[in-house]
C-alpha cells in the first residue's frame, strides 16, 4: 500500500505525577509538552485531570472549588497547544453549572482553536475512586473529533472496561483510540493481586485494539497520593503508558515509576492493512445483537 506523509503520527505520552500543587504540576507539564514539540510530536496526550491530586479518593464538598478556574484552563491550555503548535489533549475538572461538573478532555487544535472534547462517560464508584460523588456522566456520547492529525476516538479511563465504547467509536471512523488514565494500586494489596489487576488493565485494551483493528492509547500518572482526609492509605499509580497496534502488538510501554515524555511514530495507514486482513466489522450479525442495550437479559 502506498505511504503518504500524511498518515504518519508524531504522538507524545506525557506521564507524570502530581507535584504538590497546580502550579508546579502545570509548570512540569509545560516543560514536558515543550520537550515533546522539539522532538517533532504533532499529538500531545496528558493523563486524567492531570493538573491536581486525583481529589477522588473522598467526599469532600470543598474539592469542587478546584474547578473554579476552569474557564481560565481551557483558555491555558489552548495557549500551550498553539504555542507548542501541536494538538493538545487536556483532561479537566469541568464547571457546567452551579452543582453541575463533568470529568472532560478537551481537544486543541495546533493553533489553539478547539476541536472537540469528551465528557466521561462511565462514571466509578469504589474504595478511593469515588468519581460519582463529583462527575455527572457525560452527554455527549461516543463521537470522535476530526483534528489536523487524525480522526481521535478520545474517551477517559474507566471507560476502557467497556467494549461498547471502543467499538462505537470505531464505528463512528475513528482512526485512534485514547484514554487519559489515573489508575493505581493500594499498597495493601498483594503483589500478585497488583499483577493481576495491572494484567487485566493492560489485557483488556489490547482486545480493544485487536478487535476494532485500531491503535490504542493509554496515559497514566505515576507516583504516590495519599487521601487528604486520612480515610483511605492513598493511591499508588502504576503508570505503564502504553500504544497497542492494530493487531494488539505492544509498541511502546513505558514503566510504573518514570515521569517523561515518551514520543513514538505511528502508521495510521496500518489499521487500513489489517482491516483488509480480519475483517472484522464487515462479519459483525448486527441481525442478532440488539440484546446489547439491555442491562441484563433475564
Amino acid at each position: 500500500m502506498k505511504q503518504d506523509s500524511k498518515d504518519k503520527l508524531k504522538i507524545a505520552l506525557i506521564q507524570q505525577k502530581f507535584h504538590g500543587s497546580k502550579k508546579a504540576s502545570v509548570e512540569k507539564t509545560c516543560e514536558l509538552i515543550q520537550k515533546a514539540a522539539k522532538q517533532g510530536a504533532n499529538l500531545v496526550c496528558l493523563g486524567e485531570l492531570h493538573q491536581s491530586m486525583y481529589f477522588c479518593q473522598s467526599e469532600n464538598v470543598d474539592l469542587f472549588d478546584l474547578a473554579n478556574d476552569f474557564e481560565e484552563d481551557v483558555k491555558f491550555w489552548a495557549s500551550i497547544a498553539k504555542k507548542n503548535e501541536v494538538v493538545l489533549i487536556a483532561s479537566l475538572f469541568e464547571k457546567r453549572a452551579s452543582g453541575l461538573y463533568h470529568n472532560t478532555a478537551f481537544v486543541f487544535e495546533k493553533d489553539g482553536s478547539l476541536a472537540g472534547k469528551y465528557r466521561k462517560m462511565h462514571i466509578p464508584d469504589d474504595p478511593c475512586f469515588y468519581e460519582k460523588f463529583y462527575f455527572t456522566e457525560g452527554d455527549l456520547g461516543f463521537e470522535p473529533i476530526n483534528t489536523s492529525v487524525g480522526r481521535l476516538g478520545v474517551l477517559i479511563c474507566w471507560d476502557q472496561w467497556y467494549p461498547e465504547a471502543a467499538r462505537l467509536m470505531a464505528l463512528k471512523g475513528a482512526q485512534i483510540l485514547i484514554y487519559p488514565t489515573a489508575i493505581g494500586w493500594f499498597d495493601k494489596d498483594s503483589k500478585e493481586e497488583k499483577q493481576r489487576q495491572l494484567d487485566a488493565w493492560l489485557g483488556v485494551q489490547r482486545g480493544h485494539a485487536i478487535a476494532n483493528g485500531l491503535f490504542v492509547v493509554a496515559i497514566n500518572r505515576v507516583g504516590f497520593e495519599k487521601d487528604e482526609s486520612g480515610v483511605e492509605a492513598g493511591i499508588r499509580f502504576w503508570g505503564n503508558s502504553f500504544i497497542f497496534g492494530p493487531q494488539g502488538e505492544e509498541l511502546f510501554r513505558a514503566n510504573s515509576t518514570d515521569e517523561e515524555a515518551f514520543i513514538k511514530e505511528l502508521d495510521l495507514q496500518r489499521g487500513e492493512q489489517v482491516r483488509r486482513w480480519w475483517p472484522f466489522l464487515r462479519d459483525r450479525r448486527i441481525d442478532f445483537y440488539s440484546g446489547l442495550t439491555k442491562r441484563f437479559i433475564d
